[in-house]
């Protein structure tokens, strides 16, 4: 019944919205963007949309066009973006658009790229991004409510919004000014909070509606996941298969817009490995422009580096590295070629699919093609689906007979000739390589222990410990809470074996305990559960005990409702088993000090570094310590990192710029660091003598820590007879879709990144070989060192090459499979 009603609908649509409805900017204007319910109109042109979010706050500027260039070339036409209102404004009145923080730089060179943006203003964005984008400041400001039809926090958002918009139009940034910004959204996921604001969350959404559309930008304004998005707001859709889960736009005159298809999923410290399959992100691209939708967003195309302190809560500091670009900006093969592929098939099915009338034939059980066309014409795309997830299936369609793979989507750009398929990957796959640096690793370590603090250092100032979030105040992750008790020898364990138990109960996120000086031990929290218990025995002497304890944050809070409201630091401290009973001294009057001494000298600077006693690395292990070495800048041009072998938990700084936070002591359920590589930008890295400096909470050295450049020199190539060509095999040109080659036939691929080229076939098997990149093995039948030969003969010593599967014809071998698997290695 659900395919009848859909069939219903779309007949409906064909005939009371045939793709020109109400158009809600610039009427009668080729300039700027309007839409209906087919798709966006920009400067008078349907446009299929094909958008990857790429954050400028997560590389650096010398990455930008690199990075833009690979999403062109991958097929994108539209860069998405948030503002990071917290790096923008830290201060209230202070703002900062320098750097990697040069919003207008990045946006004009998107537009010198010849693509389009989506500029999601916010100001709440999540992002995985400290506070959610919110400046701490904000939420100091008295009765304020995040989010809510809260006179105060409407007063900011309107003020920082419009500074944005006026910033934009200032630099003639909006389509609407010939600029590339097509369409700008406010808000961001509010359905998920809006329940629990009752009334006012529903004023809020059509006050934050109406602000926006009344500063006139000039393009249409979008909420993601906001199903009551008000008039003449566009409600799109987040999540990964937008094409089955999205209930559609909310009027019959708005487009079907998917702004997160999520290519993986961020991860947390402790968290394992996150992957999602290109076959799988592929399908649901297929599928949702199939329904009727006209954009695509990636979220994320380019992840990146939360640099500093800007990860939220538990957040990693690598960032979807499992994106089509990796955290270096590397492509991630097969998912950047995958997707690169289905554009391509998309865009040859670009007319059917926005002047075509839509149409279902169901075909079998989970089987249906979906088409496009312009009865009378030759003008007609088909998507045939196989949604069984276990079985390939055989249809007919049209008279011609089609085998699909289980769960897959085949894509005819002229209802006759498959291009492209969602299961089946043409593309070359590679795998990434971390190496050794010949140049910097000549590490010389010194070593400065942080002062750990008493009363007399850091008084009493307070019966209690203070929150920790407003104590402080987003400028660093540290905060030392001090006390002291006296304790008669009567009180003490006479017992060695028997020592009193320091319990502090913490609403987290991390924090190291001292006593007298003497590191006791650290406990934390996790992303779902932030707070915690310490318990350490301690060796209490008879006399005045010293208490440090150094309160730890991993990241603000950035999701959820009521965030003003969120708390963390200690709340209950005891101390158990002492002679005369359990000591509650959670109310024995405490001292606080914000920020180490050593980020108060910037002991991470070079300036810094001097102001402090280094020496040699001690035999004996000491927490909450600073080391430092001098390296050389790594040889050739890939990008670096560095990886932190046997290192517990701390940050970063290169030449006094912080490449943020690191965790290798929080393992996850697969007994790995979740985090080992961390980015260094090239861009940080002077020729010589370049300042390594790491904080480092626990009792470990850096003698294991190494500089690593990282490359994706080894490609790969998997394909099968059942393959289709690869889909730049045709073209649509004066209204005609053809080959573009005299022999379409099926093959290998190969390409050498950076201009590299083929030095070396490290696996080459033609029959049933198995595995991934980096990892095949023969199976029981192959032709190995014929087949290599072969592969040899066609790409060593090129920057790419195609290797044919009809060259392997007149090879024998004793299986029915026709597998072709190569690996190859590239070089300078």
């Amino acid at each position: 019944m659900a395919v009848h009603r859909e069939i219903l609908l779309l007949f409906i649509l064909s005939i009371v919205l045939p793709f020109h409805t109400t158009s809600h900017a610039h009427d009668g204007n080729t300039t700027g963007v309007s839409y209906d319910s087919r798709s966006l109109i920009i400067n008078g042109k349907r446009e299929l949309l094909f958008s990857g979010s790429i954050h400028y706050t997560r590389s650096t500027p010398e990455m930008w066009s690199d990075i833009l260039d690979k999403a062109r070339r991958g097929g994108l036409n539209v860069i998405q973006t948030y503002v990071f209102w917290n790096i923008h404004e830290p201060v209230e009145g202070q703002f900062n658009f320098e750097g990697n923080y040069d919003l207008v730089k990045f946006i004009k060179l998107i537009g010198e790229k010849q693509m389009y943006v989506t500029l999601r203003v916010g100001p709440f964005i999540q992002a995985e991004w400290n506070h959610g984008g919110l400046p701490y400041w904000l939420r100091e400001k008295p009765n304020i409510i995040f989010r809510s039809y809260n006179s105060q926090f409407k007063h900011y958002m309107k003020k920082y919004v419009a500074m944005i918009v006026d910033m934009m139009k200032e630099n003639k940034l909006f389509a609407s000014q010939g600029g590339p910004i097509v369409l700008a959204q406010i808000e961001n996921e509010y359905n998920h909070v809006q329940l629990a604001y009752d009334e006012l969350g529903v004023q809020y959404v059509q006050w934050a509606a109406n602000m926006a559309v009344g500063l006139g930008v000039g393009v249409p304004w979008i909420m993601c996941k906001q199903k009551d998005a008000p008039d003449p707001v566009i409600n799109t859709c987040n999540g990964r298969h937008c094409g089955d889960t999205f209930t559609g736009p909310n009027k019959p005159y708005k487009p079907a817009l998917w702004t997160e298809n999520w290519t993986a999923q961020y991860r947390v410290f402790g968290d394992p490995p996150s992957q999602r399959a290109a076959e799988d992100i592929a399908f649901s691209v297929a599928r949702f422009f199939s329904k009727n939708g006209s954009l695509v967003n990636y979220y994320m195309y380019h992840g990146g580096t939360n640099f500093g302190r800007t990860s939220a809560v538990f957040t990693t500091t690598r960032y979807y590295d499992e994106a089509p670009l990796d955290e270096f900006g590397l492509q991630r093969e097969p998912k950047w070629g995958h997707l690169r592929d289905v554009h391509k098939a998309l865009n040859l099915c670009k007319k059917p699919l926005l002047w075509g009338t839509p149409g279902i034939q169901v075909i079998g059980k989970g089987l249906e093609a979906r088409f496009y066309e312009k009865p009378g014409t030759n003008i007609c795309a088909a998507f045939l689906a196989n949604n069984d997830t276990k079985s390939a299936q055989t249809i007919n369609f049209r008279g011609r007979e089609f085998l699909l793979p289980p769960r897959s989507i085949s894509i005819l750009p002229d209802c006759k000739t498959v291009v492209f398929n969602t299961e089946t990957i043409v593309s070359q796959h590679n795998a990434r390589n971390f190496i050794p640096s010949k140049n910097a690793n000549k590490l010389k370590w010194k070593m400065s222990p942080e002062s750990i603090p008493t009363v007399e250092q850091v008084p009493v100032n307070n019966k209690i410990p203070l929150e920790l979030y407003s104590l402080l105040k987003d400028t660093t992750d540290y905060g030392w809470y001090t006390t002291s008790i006296e304790l008669d020898k009567e009180d003490v364990s006479k017992r060695p074996d028997i020592l009193p138990v320091l319990r502090i109960a913490s609403l987290g996120h991390a924090m190291l305990v001292f006593v007298n000086g003497e590191y006791i031990g650290t406990a934390h929290g996790s992303h779902e559960e932030k707070n915690f218990v310490f318990q350490g025995s301690v060796p209490f002497k008879a006399g005045v005990n010293n208490i440090a304890l150094l309160g730890i944050l991993v990241g603000l809070p950035d999701s959820g409702a009521y965030m003003e409201h969120r708390f963390a630091g200690p709340r209950s401290i005891t101390i158990l088993g002492l002679n005369t009973g359990t000591l509650d001294i959670s109310k024995n009057g405490w001292g606080h000090q914000v920020a180490l001494q050593g980020e108060k000298v910037k002991v991470f600077t070079q300036g810094g570094s001097h102001r402090v006693d280094w020496s040699e690395i001690k035999e004996e292990k000491s927490a909450l310590t600073w080391y430092k070495t001098y390296f050389d800048a790594p040889e050739g041009n890939d990008p670096v990192a560095i990886r932190m072998n046997g290192m517990g938990k701390g940050q970063i700084w290169v030449n006094g710029k912080s490449i943020g936070r690191y965790w290798m002591s929080y393992l996850s359920p697969l007994k790995l660091s979740t985090q080992s590589e961390y980015h260094i930008p090239r861009s940080f890295i002077k020729p010589s003598e370049n300042l390594l400096v790491i904080l480092e909470e626990e009792n470990v050295t850096p003698e294991k820590v190494e500089i690593l450049l990282v490359n994706r020199d080894t490609i790969c190539s998997f394909i099968t007879q059942y393959h289709p060509p690869n889909v730049k095999s045709w073209e649509r040109k004066d209204k005609q879709f053809r080959a573009v080659v005299d022999d379409v036939k099926t093959g290998a691929h190969l390409r050498c990144p950076h201009d590299k080229k083929i030095t070396n076939i490290e696996f080459a098997s033609f029959g049933d070989p198995s595995g991934v990149c980096g990892n095949f093995e023969h199976g029981k039948c192959h032709s190995s060192s014929d087949t290599k030969k072969l592969v040899e003969q066609h790409c060593l010593g090129k920057e790419n090459c195609s290797v044919p599967m009809d060259a392997f014809d007149n090879f024998k071998n004793e299986c029915d499979s026709k597998t072709l698997a190569i690996q190859a290695k590239c070089s300078e």
